[in-house]
């Protein structure tokens, strides 16, 4: 848990009276009822441990992400995963674009690594380009980060821009980790995964999880895939036997199942993000290009606390490196959740024209 530390993400309910939850991606559509019903029936068997090897759910996995159940390693949430990740990966600096995810130089922090930012610009709409090849092709880092679709901008990496950078990390002997965490609710979907080359870049490792796109957050389900065992081995031994509870454990083989949930989602996405991106505009916000099922935007008018009073929590993206004051991130989520932001939005920036 956080011990007398402000907690730097989204998703913090607890502390606040919060009606309406736009500051996490999770799925729009919640949680799969194939999953709540596993999560119920696993409350029969509390008594016992975990499968310590996670092994009916990493078979599962394998077959659906089609790689060896050697190259699975399943986790506490993706966080945990990328601080045992950090912490095996030895001295010297990891190349990260910014913004994105903080958790990763945090676990680098904390694993004594150090941590080159690569600010993305914004005129770019915050896009990996070209110059971001350059930058790794003279980098002394043995590592690299990056977030495909990222966050908080939701902009995949172009396909022939990744390739390149595969290329290049294959050559120079570069690490390459990469979060697909948002992957399955983006416009490329399941098939942008880059699993399909574990076997052939063994310094390749793909981060996964269960949390946004199958609404779990709370029983905390992540894995990642990689070819090189010895890594895999070296970050279990980072963890405790049964860091992956049976109800996560039960619920992610069920979520697995639900193809046509996933695929519902995506529908509904791709219909209301230009929808909000179009009504954020219309309220005279800078509103940046995404393929993801959430937007960030830019605001001259503080959002947070006069949200807040109303009962509707945003990601305040103050803290992200690269970005600052002023800019924000919604999920794209139901249309009467989208409507209701708009016209929360609307009578704070008519308030602040006055």
């Amino acid at each position: 848990m956080l011990y007398q530390t402000v907690n730097p993400h989204g998703g913090d309910l607890f502390g606040h009276a919060v009606n309406l939850d736009f500051s996490v991606n999770t799925n729009p559509l919640g949680t799969p009822e194939s999953v709540v019903r596993a999560v119920v029936e696993s409350a029969g068997r509390l008594c016992q441990y975990p499968d310590p090897g996670c092994r009916e759910l990493t078979k599962a996995l394998a077959s659906r992400e089609g790689v060896a159940e050697k190259a699975v390693l399943c986790g506490c949430g993706a966080a945990e995963l990328i601080y045992a990740y950090c912490g095996v990966i030895g001295p010297g600096a990891a190349l990260l674009t910014a913004p994105a995810f903080s958790e990763y130089e945090a676990a680098l922090d904390a694993a004594g690594v150090g941590a080159v930012r690569f600010f993305l610009r914004e005129e770019d709409g915050f896009a990996v380009k070209e110059d971001f090849l350059t930058a790794l092709r003279q980098t002394d880092c043995h590592t690299v980060f990056l977030c495909n679709p990222n966050n908080p901008t939701g902009i995949l990496i172009e396909t022939s821009i990744l390739a390149e950078i595969c290329a290049v990390c294959r050559q120079r002997g570069i690490r390459l980790f990469i979060d697909e965490c948002f992957l399955e609710l983006s416009d490329s979907g399941h098939g942008g995964s880059l699993a399909g080359m574990l076997a052939s870049f063994p310094g390749l490792f793909i981060l996964k999880a269960f949390t946004k796109s199958y609404g779990m957050a709370g029983l905390r389900l992540g894995y990642c895939l990689c070819g090189e065992e010895k890594l895999l081995a070296a970050m279990s031994r980072r963890a405790q036997p049964w860091n992956v509870s049976l109800p996560a454990q039960l619920a992610g083989a069920a979520a697995l199942k639900e193809e046509a949930f996933l695929e519902k989602a995506g529908e509904l996405i791709r219909q209301e993000r230009p929808k909000l991106a179009k009504g954020l505009e219309k309220l005279g916000f800078s509103v940046f290009p995404s393929q993801a099922n959430y937007l960030l935007f830019k605001s001259r008018v503080p959002l947070f606390q006069p949200l807040l009073a109303r009962g509707i929590l945003i990601r305040d993206c103050g803290n992200y490196a690269g970005l600052g004051e002023g800019f924000y991130r919604v999920a794209v989520k139901q249309p009467w959740e989208n409507q209701k932001l708009l016209e929360s939005l609307g009578e704070i920036v008519s308030s602040a024209q006055k």
